[in-house]
C-alpha cells in the first residue's frame, strides 16, 4: 500500500496522521504532496499544507530581512571607519577638536537604527538637524582648555547619546518600554563591544609582533589606519549583533548585573569606611570631591544596569535588596557631595565647574529619591517592578536636557 493512500485513508484520523508525520517527516511530506494533488478540496489537507509550508515562507522573509540589515550594517560600518579616520587626521593637525571623533561613530549608529525602524519624517528631521547643529557648534568653539569649553566637551556626547536613544526608540520614544529597551541595549552593546575589542587587541598585539620579527615597526601606521577604522566600524557591528538578538550578550548581561551589584556594594562600603578612617574631607579637598562624584556616577550606572536587566519578574530576590542598599548608599554619597558643593560655592564663589557639578548632583539626587521610593514600595508589595523601571526611563530626557544646556550655554555665559 502506498503511503499517499495511507494519508488519504486516515483523513478522519488526525492522531494517526500526526504519528506518521513524527515517525518520518520527509516521507510524510513526499506522500502528502501526492494526496494534496488528488484531494485539493480537503480541509484537513489544507490545514496540513499550511502547517508544512508556513515555516518555509517565514524563513524566506527572515532571510531577506537579514540580508538587508547586513548590507546596511556593512555600508554604515565602512563609512563610520572612513569618517573617523578623516576626522582624526584633522584633529592631529590641531585643526579641530579631538571630540569630533564622536561624529564618526554616533551618527552612524543612529543611522543604522533609522534604516531599520523607519521613524516618522519629523523624527528624522529632528535627528538630522540636531546632529548637524551639534557638529557645527562644536567646531565654532575655540580650541582652548577653559573650564566652560571642557564642560561642553564632556556634556555634548551625553546629549548625542540621547539622540541615539531617540533613533533607537523611533516612533515609540514616549513609551517607557522602548526607553528601557534602549538602556538594555546599552548594557548588552557594552559587553559585546568589550569582548570584540579584547579580541581585536589580541589580534593587534599578534600582528605587531609578527612584523617585528621581520624588522618592521608598524605600530603608528596600524593604529592610524586599522585600529581607528576598526574601533569605529565595530560600534556599528556590535549594534547590529545586539539588534539581531545575539544570545551571547543577552545571556551574559543579567549575570554580570547580579555579580557586579554585590561586589560594588562591598567595595564602596569598604571605601567609605576607609575615607572616614583617614579623615578625608570633600568640603575642603577639590580633587576628593570630584572622585566622590565619580563614585556616585558609578553606583548610579551599576544600579540602573541591574534594574534594566531584572526582566519582568515581579518576584523579589536578594538582588533587589542589594540594589536598594546601593541606592541608599548613592543617596548618602550624593547628599554629602551636594553639601560640599554648596559650601564651596558660598565660600569660594561661582565657577562653571561648580555650577555644572551642582546641577548634576541635584538631578541625580532627585532621580535616586524617585527610584528609592519606587523600590521601597516594590519591596513592600505595594507596586510592581515596572514602577522602578519607569523611575529610570522617564528621567532620561532630563539628563539629556541638562547635558544640552551645559554644552550649548556654558561657553557663552562663562
Amino acid at each position: 500500500m502506498e503511503i499517499s493512500n495511507f494519508v488519504i485513508k486516515n483523513l478522519a484520523n488526525p492522531h494517526e496522521l500526526e504519528r506518521m508525520y513524527r515517525k518520518d517527516p520527509e516521507a510524510f511530506r513526499n506522500s502528502f504532496s501526492q494526496a494534496w494533488e488528488l484531494n485539493p478540496d480537503s480541509q484537513v489537507l489544507a490545514i496540513w499544507f499550511e502547517r508544512l509550508n508556513f515555516k518555509e515562507s517565514t524563513n524566506t522573509v527572515k532571510a531577506s530581512l537579514f540580508q538587508k540589515d547586513f548590507l546596511s550594517m556593512g555600508i554604515l560600518a565602512i563609512l563610520a571607519g572612513l569618517v573617523t579616520r578623516i576626522i582624526f587626521q584633522f584633529a592631529e593637525q590641531q585643526s579641530i577638536a579631538h571630540l569630533n571623533i564622536v561624529f564618526g561613530i554616533l551618527p552612524f549608529v543612529a543611522a543604522y537604527f533609522v534604516t531599520n525602524k523607519f521613524p516618522r519624517k519629523s523624527i528624522l528631521f529632528i535627528l538630522a538637524a540636531l546632529f548637524i547643529i551639534s557638529g557645527v557648534y562644536l567646531n565654532l568653539l575655540p580650541l582652548e582648555q577653559k573650564d566652560s569649553i571642557i564642560l561642553a566637551y564632556i556634556h555634548l556626547p551625553i546629549f548625542l547619546w540621547i539622540l541615539v536613544g531617540l533613533a533607537f526608540t523611533g516612533n515609540e520614544f514616549g513609551k517607557g518600554s522602548s526607553r528601557l529597551a534602549f538602556l538594555k541595549f546599552n548594557g548588552e552593546f557594552g559587553i559585546l563591544y568589550a569582548i570584540m575589542a579584547i579580541s581585536g587587541g589580541v589580534l593587534t598585539a599578534l600582528t605587531m609582533q609578527l612584523f617585528r620579527f621581520v624588522g618592521l615597526d608598524i605600530a603608528e601606521f596600524y593604529f592610524r589606519n586599522v585600529v581607528l577604522f576598526g574601533a569605529a566600524a565595530l560600534a556599528i557591528v556590535a549594534a547590529y549583533l545586539v539588534s539581531r538578538n545575539l544570545k551571547l550578550a543577552k545571556n551574559i548581561a543579567p549575570y554580570i548585573a547580579k555579580i557586579f551589584s554585590p561586589l560594588v556594594l562591598v567595595t564602596l562600603l569598604a571605601y567609605l569606611g576607609t575615607v572616614i578612617w583617614v579623615g578625608k574631607n570633600p568640603f575642603m579637598d577639590r580633587d576628593f570631591l570630584l572622585s566622590f562624584n565619580g563614585v556616585l556616577l558609578i553606583v548610579l550606572t551599576v544600579t540602573i544596569f541591574s534594574i534594566t536587566e531584572s526582566g519582568k519578574e515581579e518576584r523579589k530576590s536578594i538582588s533587589d535588596y542589594i540594589n536598594f542598599a546601593l541606592i541608599i548608599l548613592a543617596l548618602i554619597i550624593d547628599s554629602v557631595a551636594l553639601s560640599a558643593i554648596v559650601f564651596r560655592l558660598s565660600s569660594y564663589g561661582i565657577t562653571p565647574n561648580r555650577i555644572a557639578v551642582l546641577g548634576v548632583n541635584i538631578l541625580v539626587w532627585a532621580n535616586l529619591i524617585w527610584i528609592m521610593i519606587s523600590y521601597l514600595r516594590f519591596l513592600q508589595n505595594k507596586t510592581g517592578l515596572s514602577a522602578i523601571q519607569d523611575a529610570v526611563t522617564k528621567y532620561l530626557p532630563i539628563y539629556g536636557l541638562w547635558a544640552a544646556f551645559v554644552a550649548f550655554t556654558f561657553p557663552l555665559f562663562f
